[in-house]
């Protein structure tokens, strides 16, 4: 039993909050075999068991209703049903508590163990194992806030490999520094799938799928010096950044379709639940201008720059050792350098039907599987007074960007947890 239980925790781990996948996979090995990590995240569903988020509870019919990766499926409950929780990011369920059918709520994320029907539209379930809504928002805070304090985010210049060392060009308050990151045979590597969107989606990888002009995201410790970095688990994405006019929109199916400033192209932008749209204010976007006109006439530029709270925003939370703190000039770096993500998600939010045609918006997206179609992770409307303003330079390994402007976060795919 207790082998099973262990077998158990690594599948339910599955679903905890995004780091814990791999930690759970080594933390704790089992004779029991556990199904594979891949098969599991792929379907969430395999013969012994279902693993999803509770979306219907009707006690007076004994059944549960949870939504898989592979598609919906029917918990039938039953009075030897067991019910327990656990919290999130555990790797065993030695600290699993008895609870009720009636403490599950909608939103819960659950895992129901009992033989799946072969066309996995049901299972009897013998044990209900839960992890809170409430429980998992915390968690992943608390990743978050792991990946902010002792995260490094830069785009990848050149690949040793021989040594294993990847040298990433980093953001800082003196402006772009290298820093080398020692890629050991113990990192937990994953890696942005084509038309992927979420940092939680984000596929098992290796080393040599690393490739220059990559983002990089890594979790770990830096040097005092602040010239290495030796990591604990590295994200990497291919992004591509294409900026266009919106000829159409189609609110109800999530598409908008845009003209490309550059080639003339016709491009489908497809916009999810978790595509990131903002729009930057004019006030902001005249400060870009400004920084980039004194750019290209070689006056010198401090690194607060576009990183400066904009409409209201609050201060960026800084400092620590390397990070020059986050008084005055300092841009809010942290010891990972500038993360333009959190620039990037305090812009105001907008949706979709808020664009119109004649917009200029500028798309983030991975490098997916069909060129003209991009699924979108950010969206960026009120760039018209950027592309107007002097091109910036090309990033080394970012041909597939667009030439125009850098736009704060609009360059960087890899999100937060």
């Amino acid at each position: 039993m207790k082998n099973i239980w262990k077998s158990l925790a690594l599948a339910l781990c599955l679903f905890s909050a995004g780091a814990q996948l791999a930690r759970a996979q080594t933390a704790t090995p089992s004779p029991s075999p556990a199904p594979s990590a891949a098969a599991v995240d792929a379907t969430g569903i395999t013969a012994n068991f279902a693993l999803g988020d509770v979306i219907a509870i009707d006690a007076g019919a004994n059944r549960l209703r949870i939504k898989t990766k592979m598609g919906e499926i029917n918990v039938l409950l039953s009075s030897a049903t067991e019910y327990f929780r656990v919290p999130p990011g555990e790797t065993t369920l030695q600290n699993r508590q008895p609870i009720k059918l009636a403490d599950i709520q909608i939103g819960d994320r659950a895992m129901a163990r009992g033989r799946v029907s072969d066309d996995r539209t049901s299972v009897p379930a013998r044990q209900i194992i839960i992890m809170t809504k409430a429980d998992i928002a915390q968690h992943q805070e608390h990743d978050r806030e792991e990946w902010r304090r002792r995260g490094l985010i830069g785009t990848i210049s050149s690949i040793n490999m021989e040594t294993k060392e990847i040298t990433v060009s980093v953001r800082t308050r003196e402006g772009m520094k290298p820093v080398v990151v020692a890629a050991g045979d113990n990192v937990r590597f994953r890696r942005y799938a084509p038309d992927s969107v979420r940092f939680d989606d984000a596929k098992p990888s290796t080393f040599t799928e690393v490739k220059v002009g990559d983002e990089l995201r890594a979790l770990g410790e830096r040097s005092a010096d602040g010239t290495h970095f030796t990591p604990e688990e590295v994200v990497t994405g291919s992004f591509r950044r294409v900026d266009g006019t919106v000829t159409a929109i189609n609110a109800s199916a999530g598409e908008i379709t845009v003209k490309n400033l550059q080639n003339g192209q016709p491009y489908t932008i497809v916009v999810n639940r978790n595509s990131m749209l903002r729009r930057i204010p004019p006030e902001m976007a005249q400060r870009l201008v400004m920084m980039r006109q004194a750019q290209t006439s070689g006056q010198a530029v401090g690194a607060q720059g576009a990183g400066a709270p904009q409409s209201g925003a609050p201060p960026q939370q800084g400092g620590g050792p390397g990070a020059g703190g986050s008084g005055p000039g300092s841009g809010g770096m942290r010891p990972g350098g500038f993360d333009p993500q959190e620039l990037f998600e305090r812009l105001p939010a907008i949706t979709i039907t808020d664009l119109k045609p004649g917009d200029a918006i500028g798309v983030l997206s991975t490098v997916g599987t069909i060129p003209t179609r991009l699924t979108a992770i950010k969206v960026a409307a009120g760039i018209e007074p950027l592309l107007a303003a002097p091109q910036a330079p090309t990033q080394q390994g970012r041909g597939q960007q667009s030439p125009g402007m850098s736009i704060p976060g609009l360059d960087s795919g890899i999100g937060l947890p």
